[in-house]
């Protein structure tokens, strides 16, 4: 795979595959506050018209951005974030949930260092967050 520097637009610079548990939406619900039932209970979840438990959309987007982090090395290179959220991720109580990160220069660092991320983050092989794009220093 190539590197920040070296990369031309539209080249791959990471793909992984994040796992949702049960436990990780415990674990958000509690670092964020928002304890919606939608998020850990099956019942309220069918009962509001949903498939089943989902995880928080601004989970999704927190984990999705992670790799590219690690990736720049220092968070502090990150200049902008935005997501538009498309489909749900279903977490199964059993099964979990897999989330495929696959980032790609969507645009070479200009002069001032900055170029762009862009993301495609899917699951089941549906895209659940589109124009995922990320702004950053392309160089330390």
């Amino acid at each position: 795979m190539a590197t920040l520097e070296t990369a031309a637009k539209g080249e791959q610079l990471l793909e992984t595959t994040l796992h949702f548990t049960r436990e990780s939406l415990v674990r958000y619900a509690g670092a964020s506050g928002d304890f919606n039932p939608i998020h850990y209970r099956d019942d309220i979840a069918v009962e509001v018209g949903l498939p089943g438990v989902l995880a928080h959309g601004m989970l999704t987007m927190g984990a999705a951005i992670q790799p590219v982090i690690e990736l720049l090395g220092d968070p502090g290179r990150v200049v902008d974030y935005q997501v538009r959220f498309t489909r749900p991720v279903l977490v199964d109580a059993s099964e979990g949930a897999d989330v495929q990160i696959v980032a790609t220069v969507g645009e070479e660092a200009g002069d001032d260092g900055i170029g762009r991320i862009d993301l495609t983050v899917s699951f089941a092989d549906k895209t659940v967050l589109t124009k995922a794009q990320v702004r950053a220093k392309f160089t330390a």
